[in-house]
């Protein structure tokens, strides 16, 4: 039996009215209850809403450094137990160890970027027709902000989301992904032993259609930060910005990697598993499109495959281990259900695609990366996100149809290009339809201090991280004064 976890709501660690609680389960292992956790209703987010509401206008009126401080505790904090969290993710979300480390590690380096904005929430001076009158802008907090987060980064997104809201001076609520909520109450822990002060933070667990729709409906949530699925964003979105609040959503990608002949083929290959298969795909900016030139489209998928088949795919905890389980029984299935659509459809299993229970496998839901060719545009495997490690790969003549591939999505997350070629680097840099591109890099590299988020289906508001971080939880005053 796992402990029972309770919502955080105005600084203390309480039931949900309803009095039910759903289990939150080791992916490798699905008999390993890691812990039970409330299945909350909208009274519960009615109880958090209030208590961010209650607390707001102190926070609000705390020194911006001063709510930075708790920043710099963070990043201590995360240092000191860095390990204990990475074990966490694993048993959690099922990436490996390895990847779990990097979470953490991504986590810290995001604080140590941010945590000097508070003390840089500028506005700024400019002069008036009138010399009598002195006018500024000034940046204000919205007030009680929602934070929604997605599973694969449980730890990352849900503190890179939380901090730059509360360093504005809003406070939160906040709901975690249910199949994460056990990273998620140590993010809250983390936050508290950091100085957050009762009230500022609070959390809300429970199914993502009644928390969810219950934070997007309410009148007095000014802003909704959501990362998730595409369907579930563009909903939310169009509730919240109905009733004239702020949306920032982050959503799907169906990332093209262009590969034209004079790419350097090992490289790239080393490339494609990083960005299609590790972490089991479960990546919004992953690789799943893979557009090659017809005279180097047999190398590429033979060298694929044969890096595909040295992947160890085994509980994350294992040495050496590349992969573990995916997330849960729903994402099997996803991942299930587009493999056997992807053959239907007439695509060429190269490797892969089957559940793998070998080994003592069979008590989570491990899969094999997999790998199609003969893949078209019209083909649901072109055009669907999976959120899993299936990489189809489409042959053309040119690299002008390569681009005009690319750009044929509703997403437009993230981008590659390999290439020697300069000027097709950079014209592919310039045309492709995505928020986020690169060359000879993977299409999941990213880094702090840069700003984040996509075009197209895949984001709304504006982005995430880097110098624009704070613009989503702030609004300007532009104030004239006459002595």
């Amino acid at each position: 039996m796992g402990n029972i976890y309770f919502n955080y709501i105005n600084g203390k660690w309480v039931p949900s009215c309803t009095n039910e609680t759903y289990a939150s389960i080791n992916p490798a292992n699905t008999e390993e209850v890691l812990g039970y956790f409330q299945q909350s209703n909208e009274e519960d987010v009615e109880s958090a809403i209030t208590s961010a509401e209650n607390a707001f206008k102190e926070w609000a009126n705390t020194a911006a450094p001063t709510r930075g401080d708790v920043l710099f505790k963070l990043i201590q904090l995360l240092e000191e137990k860095r390990e204990e969290l990475a074990i966490l993710i694993t048993k959690e979300v099922g990436k490996s160890l390895r990847e779990a480390r990097g979470e953490v590690q991504k986590t810290i380096e995001a604080m140590k970027q941010f945590s000097g904005e508070a003390t840089r929430l500028t506005g700024e001076t400019i002069p008036s027709h009138n010399s009598d009158i002195f006018a500024y802008t000034v940046r204000e907090p919205l007030g009680v902000v929602g934070v929604i987060a997605p599973y694969n980064f449980p730890l990352g997104i849900g503190i890179w989301k939380i901090a730059p809201a509360i360093i504005a001076g809003n406070t939160v609520v906040f709901k975690p992904a249910s199949n994460t909520s056990l990273i998620s109450v140590k993010i809250i822990e983390l936050f508290e032993e950091a100085g957050v002060p009762a009230g500022v933070i609070n959390m809300v667990t429970g199914p993502g259609g009644v928390i969810g729709n219950a934070i997007g409906n309410h009148p007095k949530i000014k802003a909704v930060s959501f990362t998730g699925s595409t369907d579930v964003g563009l909903a939310l979105g169009r509730a919240v910005s109905t009733r004239g609040a702020k949306m920032q959503a982050e959503m799907g990608g169906k990332n093209p990697s262009i590969i034209l002949e004079d790419a350097n083929i090992d490289e790239t290959v080393e490339n494609l598993v990083i960005s299609g298969f590790l972490d089991n795909g479960q990546r919004c900016t992953g690789t799943s499109r893979v557009i090659v030139l017809k005279s180097i489209a047999k190398e590429l998928t033979e060298k694929l495959v044969a890096r595909a088949k040295k992947l160890v795919i085994a509980d994350g905890f294992e040495e050496n281990v590349d992969n573990g389980p995916v997330v849960d029984e729903g994402q099997l299935n996803t991942y299930l259900h587009y493999v056997n659509s992807a053959i239907e459809e007439g695509a060429v299993l190269e490797y892969g695609g089957k559940r793998l229970t070998e080994n003592g496998l069979d008590k989570g839901y491990f899969v094999a990366p997999t790998i199609f060719s003969n893949v078209t545009k019209d083909m649901t495997i072109f055009r669907e996100e999976i959120f899993g490690p299936v990489i189809g790969i489409t042959t053309v003549d040119s690299y002008e149809e390569a681009l005009e591939l690319a750009n044929e999505s509703d997403f437009g997350l993230s981008s590659t290009i390999y290439t020697n070629d300069l000027n097709k680097a950079f014209h592919f840099v310039r045309n492709i339809e995505s928020g986020v591109t690169h060359v000879n890099i993977p299409s999941n590299y990213f880094e702090n201090q840069y700003p984040f988020g996509g075009k197209k289906a895949s984001s709304i508001g504006p982005r995430e991280q880097g110098s624009t971080a704070l613009d989503f939880w702030t609004d300007y005053k532009t104030v004239y004064i006459k002595p």
